[in-house]
Parts: structure tokens; sequence; C-alpha cells
């Protein structure tokens, strides 16, 4: 119901006064319960029917009895009512004109029966229809929440209050209804089976997974059938998931399928479930099952199936390249579980696997924090959560993209938008029009009048000013207020237009001159080169996509876009970065369309015609019934209410820039077009005018100079690295006097010492050298700062000191620890790193400690 809720509110106009709705939703908050109750998934289908001050109570009542009952064809007596404790309203309708007696119907309190939407916003009590299976069970102390007797199969809510920051329940003007009927749940009653699994929605996926375990369901114990409902879960999520162009990622709605498709890639692993053997690799299992989900909704949603590929591919690809490091993540779980327990058992307390530990895991191994945590739990070890989101944080402030959110009023929020109307949009046809301030505001807060030097935000009540939308950004002009004779008393330098609570535009700017105040008559003139750059951009992001399903592939669908005045950004699904030789292709292509002087035609028409008519709608925007159709005739189609050129002629040419994978299986497209190809062709020229000063060479000889100079510089580092290398060994040869012996039984030569600025490499070789020359058995742990707040560390054993069971690898890590690093390596021979260097000297008496100690024990 999230986008009736500011009809529900009055903040905008109802469209229609009634709706009916088959929604696909996707919940994963309480995912671990999937499989383990009869009812719990993460994605299913809502049926729902809601009114915009239509019909009420009684209505809908009414008529969820009739659909239930007659439509359904469910047995009266086998359901149960839930009312609001307060509701006496819905009790009497309940009882007096549906039927139902006294003893089925349940008063339940604000937890069970008053539904809210958030913190606050549209709530009002609620009443649920649930189904008996075990009426023989009768009416006393009876429990509606008994999951092994009951199931609440409609919810219909009865929207009637707005709940305000200070808790209470204002009346909403006009009274609503939000109704919910599970699908599946409605499918399990019907089908007379345990559980909503075993239904003809999701048990077949289940069966071909138990054909690839080689199991059967039925005769699976509950651990198993836990594993197997997960699959078939999940794997509804994921088809639909990608199929509505959600790709596996490591931020937002992209990180849910890739936790879904690990969650099942460990599910499916653990019932051994394996794809095909080919060339001695093991295939991916997961586009197998995929296609029975496939085959299932075929006759449903039609798009699932033309994606087939889509899904197929992404599916084996995020499989194939989670396995590569599920086996290494797991040993390393496995270790640090072990650790956990260990330490816990020593130290008495309860065993728990750190943040940090639990965010490498994340970070990567790919392994989902919920994926670790139900791990841990399988060996009775908890995780430190706190310290996983504070890891997680200090990581996104490091990547972190600033949201811009328009607030529009802070004070008095709720008269404002009362007293404004939605701004009448008049730019398609002209950039400068006469209108009326309707309101002003600085800092949030509504004023009468603002002076010179502030910003504002200002409110028309007419404009030819573009307000950011579909990836556009906003128009820049100004507002200029005149009085008599033309006499200027005011000018406001707009930078950015933004909408707010449906078509309220506001205008960002600054005071340059004079008062402005609310009531007065404005010039609102718009940036005309500006704007002029903002339509070539959005045409040639039109004609960019066309191109690319043209020549790529039509499975590409649009993922985000920018048209701003200096270029334009194109994200869109693919799997692949695009050649040279692509992106040539494209760009003429392009360039061809644009030579074909052909004129744009711009309708506006009914969504469903739109949309038969073959217009591109992108995925996530919302659209009235009627839409605005941008046509490039005999190129493209799309739904967009944005600016455009005329005729593909005023573009003048396009240009590529750049291309890139910004997440997994979306790939982004930077180009610029008219003014600005001459803007970015200027620059790279003046640059290229400054590298042939510096090389004293032609435009045409910069290549072969500069590969040159690479070549003279990779022969000065090898150079530098030999010297460094042959200072390392000398410096080894003198120190290798200082190297003592340990051991009574065998005398073990070792030496632990500083090699002042050598590089890893160079301690490297000098380690090497040292063991030769103390010759076996020999130990050489040798250590260096070679640059500011580094430290390289290197041990070398010998073959009879590895065969006494040390290794190399293992004793230098802890060693590292304490200069802040880490390290490993082969039994014989290991390095590690660290970033304090005021600790090397500390960190080498700790080894030399450590290793006289091992090898006095070894060697007695």
């Amino acid at each position: 119901m999230l986008p009736f809720k500011p009809i529900f509110l009055g903040k905008i106009p109802r469209q229609v006064p009634r709706a009916t709705t088959a929604q696909r939703c996707i919940r994963t908050n309480d995912v671990e319960n999937v499989g383990r109750t009869a009812r719990h998934h993460t994605f299913f289908e809502m049926l729902g029917n809601f009114s915009f001050g239509d019909y009420f109570k009684k209505e809908a009542i009414r008529w969820s009895w009739e659909l239930s009952t007659i439509e359904f064809g469910l047995p009266p007596e086998r359901l149960w009512i839930s009312v609001y404790e307060d509701d006496d309203e819905a009790f009497e309708i309940w009882h007096n004109e549906v039927g139902v007696p006294v003893e089925r119907i349940k008063r339940m309190g604000e937890d069970d029966n008053f539904w809210m939407s958030g913190a606050t916003g549209p709530c009002g009590p609620c009443s649920e229809i649930y189904y008996d299976f075990h009426p023989e069970r009768g009416h006393a102390d009876v429990d509606l929440g008994d999951d092994t007797r009951f199931i609440e199969f409609y919810n219909l809510v009865f929207m009637q209050y707005n709940k305000k920051d200070d808790g209470k329940l204002e009346p909403l003007k006009q009274k609503n209804i939000d109704t919910g009927l599970g699908l599946e749940r409605m499918a399990r009653i019907l089908q007379k089976v345990p559980n909503n699994y075993e239904t003809d929605l999701i048990y077949p996926i289940i069966e071909k997974a138990s054909e690839l375990a080689n199991i059967s369901y039925a005769l699976a114990d509950e651990q198993t059938k836990l594993k197997l409902k997960v699959v078939g879960d999940h794997l509804r999520a994921i088809a639909y998931l990608i199929s509505d162009g959600v790709l596996p990622s490591n931020i937002g709605r992209g990180y849910v399928v890739r936790r879904l498709i690990r969650r099942v890639v460990r599910a499916g692993r653990s019932l051994g479930i394996k794809g095909e053997v080919r060339n001695n690799l093991e295939e991916a299992f997961l586009p197998i099952i995929a296609e029975k989900v496939i085959e299932l909704s075929t006759h449903i949603d039609s798009d699932v199936k033309i994606k087939a590929p889509r899904i197929l591919e992404e599916l084996k690809k995020e499989e194939l390249h989670f396995v590569q490091t599920l086996e290494r993540g797991e040993t390393l779980l496995e270790k640090m579980l072990a650790n956990a327990l260990s330490n816990a058992q020593k130290s008495g307390t309860v065993p728990c696997l750190s943040g940090k530990e639990a965010f490498l895991l994340y970070d990567t191994f790919g392994f989902p924090v919920e994926l670790t945590t139900e791990i841990a739990e399988e060996h009775g070890v908890t995780v430190d959560m706190n310290g996983f989101d504070f890891e997680m944080e200090n990581q996104r402030r490091l990547s972190r993209a600033a949201h811009n959110v328009v607030k529009l009023a802070v004070e008095d929020g709720a008269n404002l938008t009362e007293n404004i109307n939605e701004t009448e949009f008049v730019g398609y046809d002209t950039l400068s029009a006469q209108a009326v301030v309707e309101s002003v505001m600085v800092n949030g807060s509504p004023v009468t009048q603002v002076s010179e030097g502030n910003d504002v935000e200002v409110l028309l009540n007419r404009t030819p000013f573009y307000a950011e939308s579909g990836g556009q950004i906003g128009d820049h002009g100004f507002l200029y207020v005149t009085r008599g004779e033309n006499k200027q008393t005011a000018v406001v330098e707009i930078k950015d237009v933004q909408k707010s609570l449906g078509d309220i535009f506001v205008h960002k700017g600054t005071i340059r001159e004079g008062v402005l105040e609310v009531g007065r008559e404005v010039e609102a003139a718009v940036d005309v080169k500006l704007r002029q750059r903002a339509k070539v951009h959005h045409t040639a992001t039109h004609l960019l996509q066309a191109a690319l399903k043209k020549l790529i592939s039509q499975e590409i669908s649009q993922s985000g876009s920018l048209v701003a005045f200096d270029r334009l950004r194109f994200d869109f699904n693919y799997g692949y970065a695009l050649t040279d030789s692509q992106l040539e292709e494209i760009e003429q292509l392009i360039n061809g369309w644009i030579e074909a002087a052909t004129f744009l035609e711009t309708k506006v028409m009914p969504l469903k015609d739109a949309k038969e008519a073959g217009a591109i709608a992108m995925f996530g925007e919302k659209y009235g019934e009627q839409v605005r159709v941008v046509e490039v005739p005999g190129v493209s189609m799309e739904l967009c209410g944005g600016t455009h050129v005329s005729n593909t002629s005023e573009i003048r040419v396009f240009k590529i820039i750049s291309e890139q994978g910004i997440a997994s299986g979306v790939r982004r497209i930077e180009a610029v077009a008219g003014e600005a190809f001459i803007e970015y062709i200027n620059g790279r020229e003046s640059q290229m005018k400054n590298l042939c000063s510096m090389l004293k060479v032609k435009a045409e000889e910069v290549a072969t100079r500069v590969e040159k100079l690479l070549e003279e510089l990779r022969m000065s580092r090898n150079e530098i690295a030999n010297l460094r290398t042959k200072a390392a060994v000398y410096k080894a040869l003198m120190i290798a006097n200082k190297a003592f012996e340990v051991g009574t039984s065998q005398k073990i030569r070792v030496l632990v010492e500083s090699v002042d600025d050598a590089d890893a490499d160079s301690l490297k070789a000098a380690a090497e050298h040292l063991i030769d020359t103390l010759q076996d058995p020999a130990a050489v742990i040798l250590g260096s700062c070679p640059d500011e707040g580094k430290v390289s560390l290197v041990a070398a054993f010998s073959p009879a000191v590895v065969n006494m069971g040390i290794q190399a690898g293992k004793f230098i890590g802890p060693i590292a620890k304490l200069c802040g690093g880490g390290g490993g390596g082969r039994p014989n021979f290991a390095q590690a790193g660290g970033r304090m260097p005021e600790n090397l000297p500390s960190a080498l008496e700790k080894a030399r400690e450590d290793i006289v100690s091992i090898l006095s024990e070894k060697a007695r």
C-alpha cells in the first residue's frame, strides 16, 4: 500500500475511487523462518482491494466473507474472525450482518489488530479471517496464533487515522480500505496440504531439487526438508527479482538477490546437489532447478520466460563465483569457530565471533552476515553484530554517496500543502513565462519576504523550469520581479529545481538583487543554452539505449541515468564489458541516426495504449493513467517526461568517453553530445598540446615517446631492484656471523636480525642467501622498514627444521600482528607485512625468544 499513502493522507488526489491488486512481494527481514514454519516466505503474492474514500467497513467485511465462502467455497463454520479490542462496529457487522457466531469472533489488542504503515502515517484498526484446520478441538481457550490449528489468510485494514509525530491519532478526512489476502496461504487451504511449500506453487521446485539430491522429500528428515524448502522458496524470489532487473550486487536490492542465491547454494551443497561435470569442472546447479521456476511462471508472467536466458546466466555466474570463495571462507570460518569455542572454554565466557571476523568473511569471502550467524549458531557460537555494524559503517563512510531529499516545510507542512496547488509546467512549449509567487521558504520554513543574499526555495503557480526527474537535472535560470514600466526590483538566480509532494516544483536559488515577496508576479526565465544541452543529452540517451538493444542485446534494460548539461550517463544491465569495436559500432550507428535528421514525435496517451505500441518503460518508475511518449520514428519509443530536441540533427555529434562496470551485472556508459562534445574535444586538444610541449614531440609522436619513456622506466626500476637485492645480500653476509646455535642433541643455527630499509623482494633474497650460507639445519628471521609506515618480515627454515614440525607460515603470522599486520606462506618460507615500524624491534625480540624456545624443546 505504500504508493497509496499520499492518497490516504489526502496529499494528492485520487485517480480512481477503488482498486484491486495482485502484488509480488519480497520480504527478507525474517528469512531465517523460511522452511521452519508452514507460512513464512521471502517471495509471496498479495491480493488486495483498496477504497479511497469510497466504500468502508461494512462493504469490505461483507465482500471478504462472500469471496471466502462463496467464490473460494470455504466452509463458514471453519472461519474465525479477529477484531480490534475497541472496534464494536466491526464486531457487530461480523455477528449481526454476516452471521458469525460470537464464540468465533475474538477481540485482540493493538499488537495484533491495529495496523500502522510506520512510526507515523496512515493507520487504523484491522480485522482478520482465520481458517481452522482442526475444528474438532472446540471453542474453549482458543489461541488464533496457534500455527498448528489456524492460519490467517485475509486482513482487512480500516484506514481511518493519521498517526502524528507525538503519537496522537488524527482522523483522516476520508475513510479508506486496505486489504490483503495471501495467495500461497489460500492455495494451501484449497489444496489441503500441511504447509505452503507443498502447494503447486512451490512443490514442483522442491521435487526438482530432491531429484538432483537423489532423495525423497516424503521420506526425508525435518532438517533435510527445511533445506529443500529454502531452495524452493528462494529460487522463486531470485527468478522474479532478476526478471524485474534486480541483479546480484553488494548494495541495496542487489544484495538481497546475492544473499538469497548464496543461501540456496549452501543449502543445495549441504544436500549433496551438484551440477554436471564438464572438462573436469563442476557446473552450476541453480540454473537446472530455476528452469522449473520459469516453467511454472510461463502462464502467469510471460516476462520471466522471455528473460529466462538472463536469469539462468546470472544464476550460473553468481553460483560459480561464490563457490570459488565458499570453500576458502568455510575453512576460515571453521578455524574462527574453533578458536571462539576454545577461548570461551579457557575464559569461562560465552563463545562469540568478533565483528571484525564476521566483516572479514562478508567483505573478502562474500559471506552474508546472516549466513555466518546461521553457521555459527549451528556450532553454539554467537556473533558480535554491534561490532559488525561498526565495521560496515566504516566501509560505508568511504563509499557513501550523498542523497538529496527535498523537504517541503518543517513547521506547518500540513497547512502549506493544503494552500498550494500543483505547479503548472509550461516548459515544453516556452522557456519564459509570467508566474505568481505562492510561497517562499528559507531553511524549510515559510516566510512572507526575503532579501538579497539569502538562499531561498520558491513555489510558483506555473513554471517553464523543468524539475529534476527521469534522470534529467533541473533547469537553471532567473526569476525577475518588475514593477511599472518594467522597472526591475528583484532578481533570483535559480540553480536547481526539484519536485515535492506530487507535482509541486521547488525552485532553489539565491536572491541576487532586491526583495522577493509572496504574491508578487515574476518573469520566470530558463537558461536557454543549458536547456538545449539537456535536451541534446536526453534524446542522445534514448538513441544510446536503442543502439545497445539493436547491437548488443534486446535483454538490455536501463538501471539508472543522468542527463546533465556537460554529459550523459547511462547505466544498464549487462554482464560483460563492451569491446572497443562494439563501442565504435554504437557511436557510428547513433551518429548515423543524428545525421538522418529525423523529427521526433511526442504524444500523450493512455498507459495501456503506450505499452501495446511498444514504448519502453523504466523499471521502478511510477506512471499515471496518461503518459507522455517520446518517439524517434524507426529508432526508439519510450515513456518519458523529459525535454528533447525537435530533430535529431540538433544533437550534431555523439561521443562515448567511458564504459565501465559499476556493480555485478551493471555497466555504465558516459558520453557527450552537441556543445558538450565541442568542450570535451577542446579540453582533450589542450591536454595534447601540453603533452607535446612537455615531451617536445608532435601529436602523432606522443604514443611512441611515452612507450619509450615507460620502457626506460621499467629498465631503471629493474636496475634499482637488482641493486637493492645485491645490497641486501651484502648486508646479509655482514650479519651472517651474528648467527647463534640452539639445541643439545642437534645444533641449529639461528639468525634474527633487522636489515634496515630493505624492501620485501630484497629481504626475501637476503633470507634465501642466508639459509644457504648457514646450511641445514638453520632458521632465519629478518625484518625491515622499507617505507614510512611499513614493515616487512620474512622467515626461512631449512628442511631439517621443517621436519621438526615447525612451519614458517604459522610462525611469522603472530609476529606480524605485533606490527599491526599479518601474513603467511609455505612451511619453509613465509613473508608478512605490517604498518607499525616502531614495533619492529620488540617484534623481532619476540621472534628470537619464540624460535629459541621452540628449537630448544625440539632439539634436546
